[in-house]
């Protein structure tokens, strides 16, 4: 379904290109379902055209187009039974720069195989998306792999990160232990049971799920992996608009953030 953009043109731009991006509309995200009228209408605008918040709502209502909503679900992770870590978060998910603070869950997914199990990594600074591991089996070994990937994302010298989880068993486990010890990461853990004190992995798994991974069906697992790992860095990372990064997606705001350092330092 396409949303009838022509019907916008009344007021677009002159020096604007003849359609939204350069030529293709099927690209819209709010063709995926994803968006709802405010997102649509920064789309727009960034693509060159002039029109209003609630022009775009109007037509998005008389066309039946919305954009998913999430809702919180209960974490995959059962408590652990080894010591936990402090909070050093508690509930507290912004970050002035990268790499201060990172987050990390688990989440799962139906495939014609089985469960496919996703362990995840998200910067709270910009939302991005640095580390994931998915298998068959939901253990340390996953959460560990998560983490690696984040730090070599990361150029690999991520000493100081504090890497905030739930009290989960595979987090509280020996390896991921080690694994924290050996890259310099600081683990932080929030309480039994309250997935508020982790909110931030949490709306991530209910984005992934609602905008995607329960609007497709995955015959096995290598499918599912393949396509969910293509959804985090074809879009989620460098083309999904987030709130929390004044709507522009997470590698572009860590981008203008890095351009405003080296201004800085050049001044």
């Amino acid at each position: 379904m396409v949303l009838q953009v022509a019907r916008l043109t009344a007021d677009r731009a002159g020096d604007a290109p003849a359609a939204p991006g350069g030529g293709d509309r099927g690209d819209l995200p709010l063709l995926r379902g994803t968006y709802g009228s405010p997102k649509v209408f920064i789309e727009l605008v960034r693509r060159g055209w002039r029109v209003s918040v609630n022009t775009v709502a109007k037509l998005m209502a008389e066309l039946g187009l919305a954009g998913r909503k999430v809702t919180r679900r209960r974490s995959l992770i059962r408590p652990g039974k080894r010591p936990a870590a402090p909070d050093f978060v508690r509930r507290d998910f912004t970050a002035e720069e990268p790499d201060l603070v990172w987050a990390g869950d688990m989440t799962e997914f139906d495939t014609g195989e089985g469960k496919l199990y996703l362990a995840t990594v998200i910067d709270l600074f910009s939302r991005r998306l640095l580390g994931y591991a998915m298998g068959a089996r939901h253990d340390a070994e996953l959460v560990v792999a998560s983490l690696n990937m984040a730090a070599a994302t990361r150029g690999g010298d991520v000493r100081g990160v504090i890497m905030h989880t739930d009290r989960g068993s595979e987090y509280c486990s020996r390896k991921f232990k080690r694994a924290c010890r050996k890259l310099g990461v600081v683990q932080s853990m929030g309480r039994v049971g309250s997935c508020f004190d982790n909110a931030v992995s949490e709306a991530f798994n209910s984005v992934l799920k609602v905008e995607y991974v329960h609007r497709h069906t995955f015959r096995t697992r290598t499918e599912a992996r393949i396509k969910i790992a293509t959804w985090i860095t074809d879009f989620y990372n460098t083309r999904r608009l987030h709130s929390v990064c004044g709507f522009k997606s997470p590698i572009d705001y860590e981008r203008e953030y890095r351009a405003t350092l080296t201004e800085g330092l050049a001044a």
